[in-house]
């Protein structure tokens, strides 16, 4: 596939303006990591495919500074290899690293609903709710990526909620490592309802204070995520 290909997401990713400011804003680095993790998940960037710096910001009309910035986060997910002087290449991604990677975060996410269900103030409680029902419905209306986006929403309020600042930032890093296969996972079908059914036994679990309950709830659901990553992945 050429690097110059895909007309209409480079024009998206030009159209939104730059934010770095905010829960759900991104940046153009993120927008673009977005993209290019798209298209390797569904084989559209073939494992040893090179990622030049300069097509890549020519084709998304964007600097070598988000284009660089989105390699470095494709790299640390696994998908991305990059070669001393020699540039990037996509990775043929182990399942061992896989594995690791979703195994550490159920155990981040497990602790932080845990704590959350000890931690929350009755306004946080409140404020996660109304996510989950916002979530509700959109799983109604089959839309993947406006569902991925407020599910960020959703597990960042349960961070916050755990009132630990270094578990939350080590659990965001974490996220964001994995985040192109919790995204991809959505587009199974039924999924979107699924996800929210597996959200509800964490927030019931969070609302009536059992720790135990939302942490093994939630260790529950990152175990799903990645089956149905697993999935997505095999019907490509």
């Amino acid at each position: 596939m050429s690097l110059n290909d895909s007309p209409d997401r480079a024009t998206r990713i030009e159209a939104r303006p730059a934010q770095t400011n905010g829960t759900n804003r991104v940046t153009r680095a993120e927008e673009l990591r977005l993209a290019l993790a798209d298209e390797i998940i569904n084989g559209s960037l073939p494992p040893g495919a090179t990622l030049d710096e300069t097509l890549l910001a020519q084709r998304f009309n964007v600097s070598r500074t988000p284009v660089r910035e989105a390699l470095r986060q494709l790299a640390a997910s696994g998908l991305v290899e990059t070669r001393p002087h020699r540039g990037a290449v996509v990775a043929s991604l182990s399942h061992d690293r896989l594995n690791a990677m979703f195994e550490a975060m159920a155990e981040l996410e497990a602790t932080c609903a845990g704590l959350a269900a000890e931690r929350m103030s009755a306004a946080e409680r409140q404020a996660l709710q109304q996510i989950h029902e916002e979530l509700r419905k959109l799983s109604y209306l089959g839309d993947p990526q406006r569902f991925h986006e407020l599910n960020e929403t959703f597990h960042n309020a349960i961070y916050a909620g755990a009132h630990s600042d270094h578990l939350a930032e080590i659990t965001l890093a974490t996220r964001t490592r994995v985040q192109p296969f919790r995204r991809a996972q959505f587009r199974n079908l039924g999924r979107l309802a699924h996800s929210h059914a597996e959200h509800d036994r964490v927030v019931n679990a969070i609302v009536r204070g059992d720790r135990a309950g939302a942490a093994a709830a939630m260790r529950e659901h990152i175990a799903l995520v990645r089956e149905e990553y697993e999935l997505y992945s095999d019907s490509i």
